[in-house]
Order: C-alpha cells, then structure tokens, then sequence
C-alpha cells in the first residue's frame, strides 16, 4: 500500500491550532516524572541542555522530534516509512491525533493526521544518545 500527503498543521475547533512539528523542547515541556509515560531519560535532559545534537537540529537550533501529515493511517500502519518527493526517508509513521480515530469509518481530510517521528531525531537517537554513531557508518545518509 501507497498513500500520498502532505506535512502540514491542523485546526480541530476554533482558535486551536496544532503546528506541524514538534521538538525536543516540547518534550521538555510535557515531562512528568510521575508517569511512566512522560519520563525524560537523564542522558537525554543532559544533550538537551547542552543542545548537544550534532548535524541533526533545525537551522533555528532546535531538535526536531515529531511532524504530522494529511496522510492516512490506521492499526498496522506503524513504522511505514515516510518519504519526501524524492524518495528519501524523512521519517515513520506511528500514531494518528486523536481526530483521527473515526479514520477506519471514513476519512476526514481536514482533521486527521498522521504522526511521524522525524528521521533526523532517530539518528540523533542512534547517535548521540545511544552513543552507536558507528551505525550510522553503514547508511547512506542523504543532507
């Protein structure tokens, strides 16, 4: 299976408006050392604050983490890659917002999206967090 879209914001009620990416400061921001869910490792508080992140951040020095898209997804979904009009991996999919449960009945294109882990945090990951730069030796890594 194929799907075509495009990475872009989106506006589920009035006055709300979600921004096609996310970054490292937003999972600064929603940390909860209370919840499994939201805890920050230390190693990675330490590169954030730091801002320790190699060739991988944005011009604006921010570390991409997250982007959305208009392109469908549903169970079974996560973990297709994502790739630009050139073929180029920029990222795999893994989630939809939370409009986009009603996507296995019937598509709404103005609210759903899919949520995508940004390429360039997995080779952060790889690379300075997991400490494997190594790895990334053996891939065509296109900038």
């Amino acid at each position: 299976r194929v799907a075509y879209g495009n990475i872009k914001t989106y506006s589920p009620k009035d006055a709300v408006v979600y921004n096609y990416i996310t970054t490292l400061d937003g999972v600064m921001e929603k940390e909860d050392p209370n919840n499994w869910e939201f805890v920050v490792p230390a190693r990675l508080k330490e590169l954030w604050k730091a801002k320790d992140f190699g060739p991988y951040a944005l011009e604006n020095g921010k570390m991409p983490v997250a982007f959305l898209c208009n392109g469908d997804i549903t169970g079974g979904n996560s973990g297709s890659p994502v790739l630009n009009d050139k073929g180029e991996l920029i990222g795999l999919a893994f989630d939809g917002n939370w409009e986009a449960m009603s996507g296995d009945v019937i598509f709404e294109p103005s609210l759903q999206r899919c949520i995508n882990v940004d390429i360039r945090y997995v080779l952060f990951i790889i690379d300075k967090y997991g400490k494997a730069g190594y790895l990334l030796d053996e891939m065509n890594i296109v900038k």
